[in-house]
């Protein structure tokens, strides 16, 4: 498994601060340059407007001595227009002023300055106060730089684990296609067919709580495991060439039952051997198993309760099954088999509406509908070959 390590910022290697010396009076850019030349690079600006300009030209200045009082636009408005910028937004304000009042100072850190130098300068306080708000500059930079190295290697992870989610899924569910290899691309087709209808239903009344947030999409991903109980059905009913007698049939509808129980062993032995920590870490993972219990078990419900396993009927019937058993029906009817010839589109669908309300949830074939040309789409993308 591929992971990437954290970056590395060396402080040595990096060139000097850049500070922009912002004020209209010649004199106190001259001293203030001459004082931090030998340690910064340094520039300067002697108005508001040119300081605004020089802020957003390359190299962008690590730290800004900012001038308070200063004529067309002060000190004040400087910042105001720097904080409303987003590539000058983090850059510290130090303000330069005469003003000694506290409401003074207190009107300037409360627009975001974070700190002030009063003059006549001190040239040991304005060393100090530069090197201390460089200093908490570069520590922001730094843990912004892995904050969001940190956010990119969490997203990489999560895309990864997801892909090993779908990577085992779709094992799982070839493993049960091979065994029945007249389904073809059954489990692509069927999978797609789930999605069109549940994103068709998502802002339904009846189905808005069901297919809300990450439920839609764990659906969608368990979809391919509604036949992974075929594993257990013997050859000579499995792959039968012609209809099944009544036995056979009784025997094939414990596929049903068969997937079910397997995804419920599973998490049973998962739990088992985890602690509390690793279970909390698990309930998505354990929440998209309920979902592929659902499918497996109850995608041969039918919505006036003759279906199997259970007899199950309406809205007893989970939403998941409702989805997979129009998808499932939909696709063995469009699809060639031994015995019998693929059906055209017309036909399919007049089968699907005669199945309103009796084989199939109302609303389900309404979405149907909605969407057949795009599930006609489907079955002639992703057709099985001859």
């Amino acid at each position: 498994m591929h992971t990437s390590s954290p970056p590395r910022f060396a402080a040595d290697a990096a060139p000097a601060p850049t500070i922009l010396i912002v004020d209209d009076t010649p004199q106190n850019l001259t001293v203030l340059g001459e004082l931090l030349k030998p340690h910064y690079r340094v520039r300067a600006a002697n108005s508001g407007k040119r300081a605004l300009s020089a802020a957003s030209t390359d190299p962008r200045p690590d730290l800004i001595l900012l001038d308070v009082m200063m004529p067309e636009m002060d000190g004040y408005e400087v910042l105001r227009r720097l904080s409303d910028q987003v590539e000058t937004r983090d850059i510290p304000v130090i303000f330069i002023t005469a003003m000694a009042a506290a409401e003074d100072e207190e009107f300037g850190f409360e627009l975001g300055a974070v700190d002030y130098i009063t003059k006549p300068f001190n040239p040991s306080i304005v060393l100090a106060r530069v090197h201390t708000q460089l200093e908490l500059k570069q520590a922001r930079d730094h843990l912004a730089r892995e904050n969001d190295w940190l956010e990119r290697e969490v997203a990489r992870r999560m895309r990864e684990n997801l892909l090993i989610q779908d990577l085992s899924v779709r094992a799982l569910a070839c493993l049960a296609e091979a065994r029945d290899n007249e389904t073809g691309q059954h489990i692509v087709r069927t999978q797609l067919y789930v999605e069109l209808l549940a994103k068709n239903l998502a802002e339904h009344e009846r189905f808005r709580a069901a297919l809300a947030g990450s439920k839609l999409s764990m659906i969608v991903k368990a979809a391919p495991l509604h036949d992974l109980g075929k594993v257990g059905i013997p050859d000579a009913i499995l792959l039968k060439p012609g209809r099944l007698t009544a036995e056979e049939f009784e025997i094939m509808k414990t596929h049903t039952t068969i997937g079910a129980d397997a995804i419920t062993k599973a998490m049973a032995q998962a739990l088992a051997g985890a602690d509390d920590a690793m279970t909390e870490l698990g309930s998505s993972a354990f929440e998209f198993l309920n979902v592929a219990h659902e499918i497996s078990l109850g995608h041969q419900e039918k919505w006036d309760g003759s279906g199997y396993p259970a007899g199950a009927a309406g809205d007893a019937i989970p939403v998941s099954a409702r989805l997979m058993a129009l998808a499932d029906v939909f696709d063995a009817l469009m699809s060639r088999r031994v015995y019998k010839a693929p059906m055209t589109l017309d036909e399919t669908t007049q089968i699907i509406l005669d199945g309103r309300g009796k084989h199939f949830d109302p609303a389900v074939v309404d979405a149907f509908v909605a969407c057949r040309d795009r599930f006609a789409e489907i079955a002639a993308r992703y057709a099985d070959p001859e």
